[in-house]
């Protein structure tokens, strides 16, 4: 559908999804109809069926879309460029703001419930959030070891998978708890444990 828009119909349809997103949040995956988002948009039904054909779902699939992008969009311009320890823990503060005024609702995970978290289309967003997210991590520690920070002789995306580990599993359990207790841990142990591979190149 997106290679085959005008300018004007890409801007029509990011303007459905984006009104979806805000309605979504509002209201609540469940109890959201498309007649409301039609209402927030201002867009008939013959409009949000010539963007979305599969209805519903289809247009769920494209707000999930939106929010990974929004997951990362939040994260910048430190995630971007991690090439000091400062721009580090100001990355590490990105991602406790982001996440704490999230709270214990999470717009993505509610998205994935309706539609199924295993349908092609939930995996795709899910895995090219992932797969982005850990490559912009391998960079910056790729960045620091340019630097002679990290030693060369570490495995770049085995870290880099670890620190997303953590940090998927801190909000996890914020998401359960409202607290984001464990989130900062795992951020801060995650830089920590690199920190540290600098003393042991010191004296290697």
């Amino acid at each position: 559908m997106d290679g085959a828009l005008t300018r004007k119909g890409a801007a029509t349809r990011a303007r459905i999804i984006e009104g979806a997103a805000e309605v979504l949040r509002e209201k609540g995956v469940a109890t959201t109809t498309l007649d409301d988002i039609r209402l927030r948009t201002g867009t008939s039904k013959g409009q949000l069926f010539h963007y979305f054909p599969d209805g519903r779902d289809q247009l769920l699939l494209a707000v999930a879309e939106y929010e990974a992008d929004r997951v990362l969009d939040d994260q910048q311009p430190d995630l971007g460029c991690l090439t000091s320890w400062s721009a580090w823990y100001r990355w590490r503060d990105l991602v406790l703001e982001r996440y704490r005024a999230q709270g214990d609702t999470c717009p993505l995970g509610a998205l994935f419930l309706e539609v199924g978290r295993a349908t092609p289309g939930a995996r795709a967003v899910t895995q090219r959030l992932l797969v982005t997210w850990q490559a912009a991590l391998a960079a910056g520690i790729h960045a620091m070891q340019e630097q002679g920070e990290i030693p060369a002789s570490l495995d770049v995306d085995q870290a880099a998978a670890a620190l997303l580990a953590g940090i998927q599993g801190g909000v996890t359990i914020m998401l359960s708890t409202g607290q984001s207790t464990h989130l900062e841990a795992a951020l801060d142990t995650g830089i920590a444990r690199l920190r540290a591979l600098r003393s042991d190149l010191a004296t290697a």
